[in-house]
This record gives structure tokens, sequence and C-alpha cells, in this order.
């Protein structure tokens, strides 16, 4: 971290590793060759800032070989205002969960980690499982000045009421209360979530995505690079091998640390 005043900068000049991680990743005998889970899980994937689903198309290729059922976000790209987008995911999560059968696990990276813990609070019936890759639950602004520029230029399009653009009224205004009080609530009894976070993270301070509702994980991986990270694929195979929810297994306990909801 750089510190000037106040303020604290993630190095951001650490998201040039993000080759480097996929390189990692497409040697690793985890994704070469995945070993058939023992239960096929419904999986929605939600992408992050300034990006759509093609973000996630490594991972949701993975967990199709893997055995499992994945889904789109339908996200073209995530620049909307937080309570529209999320409304309109918690109705395509319920039409996948009806056609599946059962609640979903849902994974989201950065802004899509927001979203992703959100359905879980509101939509405990649906949502089996969340996991989220490098998102600042504690602080959904605590990101490098460049995020702050680009945040700027999105709200002033969507100032000028262009759809499918957030504007600054999205940040204090009435239309995200709802989600800003969700992103802080406790989730219900049963409702397994792991918050992988980077202490290289170059975009997010991780201590932002510290939660205290959750089972943080610490890897080794830049911000955008968590979609195909070999930990981050080590992590997501042992928690969709979990035979329950809320269960952690031993073998991978002594990395996570955990703290009960908060009341």
């Amino acid at each position: 971290m750089i510190r000037i005043g106040p303020v604290v900068l993630p190095p951001i000049w650490r998201e040039g590793l993000l080759g480097l991680e996929l390189l990692s990743l497409t040697r690793h005998p985890l994704f070469k060759d995945p070993p058939k889970a023992p239960a096929s899980r419904p999986v929605l994937l939600i992408p992050g800032f300034l990006t759509g689903d093609a973000q996630l198309a490594t991972l949701g290729s993975w967990l199709r070989r893997s055995g499992h059922r994945t889904h789109r976000s339908g996200i073209r790209l995530n620049v909307d205002c937080a309570a529209a987008a999320t409304n309109r995911l918690e109705q395509r999560l319920e039409r996948f969960v009806r056609l599946q059968g059962e609640p979903a696990v849902v994974i989201g990276q950065s802004r899509g980690g927001l979203f992703a813990r959100v359905l879980a609070v509101r939509r405990p019936d649906l949502v089996h499982a969340v996991v989220t890759l490098g998102s600042p639950h504690r602080n959904p602004f605590a990101v490098h000045p460049l995020v702050w520029a680009q945040c700027a230029a999105i709200a002033g399009l969507g100032a000028l009421r262009v759809p499918g653009f957030a504007s600054h009224r999205c940040r204090t205004g009435a239309c995200c209360q709802g989600f800003t009080q969700d992103l802080g609530a406790p989730l219900a009894d049963g409702v397994e979530f792991l918050s992988i976070y980077s202490r290289r993270d170059g975009i997010v301070d991780w201590r932002a995505c510290v939660d205290p509702a959750a089972v943080n994980a610490d890897v080794g991986s830049t911000h955008c690079g968590m979609a195909v990270n070999r930990e981050v694929y080590e992590l997501l195979d042992t928690t969709l091998r979990a035979p329950s929810r809320g269960r952690i297994p031993a073998r991978t306990a002594p990395q996570w640390g955990r703290s009960s909801a908060a009341a």
C-alpha cells in the first residue's frame, strides 16, 4: 500500500501480473483435468465493475467441466445503478433456481460480489452459498483513485439520463438506500459465505473485503486476476465439494478466519 496523507492507495501496478496468473492456472492439474464434483451445484456468476459476463468465461467453463451447472448474470457492462441491477439479478436468480429445483451458489467478482451478498441477504431461500472475489463489502468506495475517475465519468453519463448508467444520486440517494442497508446486514443461518481477498490487490483496499459475517480467505492474487487465480480455484473446488451448508472442510480451516455474523 502507498499512503499519501490519510489516503491509502492500493498498488495498482501489480494488476499487470494478470497474465502470469492465467498462465499459472492453465498449468494447474485442477484446471487442466478437474475431477468431477460429488454433487453438481447450480452456480450463478456475476462479473465486476466495468465488465460483463465474458469476464468470468474461464471460471464458468471450469465449473462446467467440474460437473456444475452455471448461469450468466445477463450483464454486458456492470455500470448500472446497484438497486436496479440487483433487482434484475434477483428475478434472474429466481428463474434459475426454479428451473434447477434447488438453491444456487452465487459467485461474484468485485462489484458483482456486492450484488451476490445482497441477494443472499434478501433471498436466502434462493441461495445455498455466496462466494465473493475481491469485493469491498465494508466500504464499496475503498478503491484506487483511478477507479473513482471512471465512476465519475459513468455518473456523468447517468446524470445525462443515458440508460443503464448509474448517476451521482445512486451513492446517497433513495434509490440505493435499501441496497446499502442489505449490504451490511447479517446473512440467514445456513447460508455459507466465503469472502476471498488479496493483500496484493491493486484496485481495492483488501481490508474492506474482510467481512465479519464471512469465512475470509487471503490469496496471492491481483484484483482483476481473481477469476483466473489457481489459489482461488482451489478454494472454490473445496467449497463446492462441502457436503452441507456452513461446513468448512478441515484441511482448509487453518487458512481461514471465521467470525460470527453481526447481530
